[in-house]
């Protein structure tokens, strides 16, 4: 018989991590109106930064994590993108998904292709009673993070001079610019912070999957991509509420598909996903402003 606390647990830690990912993603978009594909690799060198220092205290290995994440993510804004600030959307979109292949080649010849065993995270490999139900140390963290992050980005952006900055911005980039908004620094703490939420999906991701690969980033930011549009191309609300919905149903299929057909779990989310935008073709939460940027 199928647990139904067992299942929420299971939806949120899920959710929590998917909504993490389509903020990183959602920040950029809101305002730049760029779909950062290149997202992914934040999350997969995060990752091989927590490998590389896996011999090193749990604190500092997440760190350097955190840093080399931020750092490359402050990185492809500078080099790649800002020159192509007054481009158009698709000039925009092929450039990130340039970057986004040149970065995982990269990785590929410096590291190889093959998957290394990583576990950032080894003490919350334990169990944890609450009353009849045994969790996961692990899952229960990954909501405590994940819900801490998504109250800590929400206060930052209400009640923060560059909070309001950006979310000024992502209502009107233009008029918020001749207001005095400072248009670099504004996208550069964006893209600082599109880092600093990939770095958190990769310590728990990898906890969970046990390893790191050059495409360990890939499925997590498709997924993410998903619940940003499912939740508003443009709103960072949107975007968490699609996370969690994603990681709902994701959990509701693994749990009562018949177990033959749950490999192509993904395809029914898919096709879930078709029926909602087929009725709300610009997402359950749509920016009130999508106009291009200039």
């Amino acid at each position: 018989m199928i647990d139904p606390a067992q299942i929420l647990i299971d939806a949120v830690s899920v959710g929590g991590l998917y909504a993490l990912t389509a903020l990183g993603i959602g920040l950029i978009f809101s305002v730049m109106r760029l779909a950062n594909f290149a997202h992914a690799e934040l999350v997969t060198v995060a990752a091989y930064m927590l490998f590389a220092f896996s011999g090193s205290p749990v604190a500092v290995a997440i760190l350097v994590a955190v840093a080399a994440a931020v750092l490359l993510a402050l990185a492809t804004e500078r080099i790649a993108f800002r020159p192509l600030r007054g481009a158009d959307s698709a000039t925009l979109l092929i450039s990130s998904f340039a970057v986004s292949m040149f970065l995982q080649k990269l990785l590929i010849f410096l590291v190889g292709s093959r998957p290394k065993a990583l576990d950032p995270l080894p003490a919350l490999s334990r169990t944890v009673s609450i009353g009849s139900l045994q969790v996961s140390a692990l899952k229960l963290v990954t909501i405590v993070v994940c819900l801490t992050l998504l109250a800590g980005l929400t206060a930052f952006l209400k009640w923060t001079r560059f909070g309001l900055q950006m979310r000024a911005s992502a209502e009107n980039f233009t008029m918020s610019r001749l207001l005095g908004v400072r248009a670099n620094a504004v996208i550069a703490i964006a893209f600082g912070l599109s880092g600093l939420l990939a770095a958190v999906v990769a310590v728990l991701f990898a906890a969970q999957s046990g390893f790191v690969q050059p495409r360990f980033g890939v499925q997590i930011v498709i997924i993410a991509f998903v619940a940003t549009v499912i939740g508003g191309l443009g709103n960072l609300f949107g975007a968490a509420v699609g996370g969690f919905f994603v990681g709902v149903v994701t959990i509701l299929l693994q749990a009562f598909l018949p177990a033959e057909l749950r490999p192509f779990r993904e395809a029914f989310l898919f096709v879930i996903v078709i029926a909602i935008l087929l009725f709300r073709p610009q997402g359950l939460f749509p920016a009130r402003n999508l106009k291009e940027r200039v």
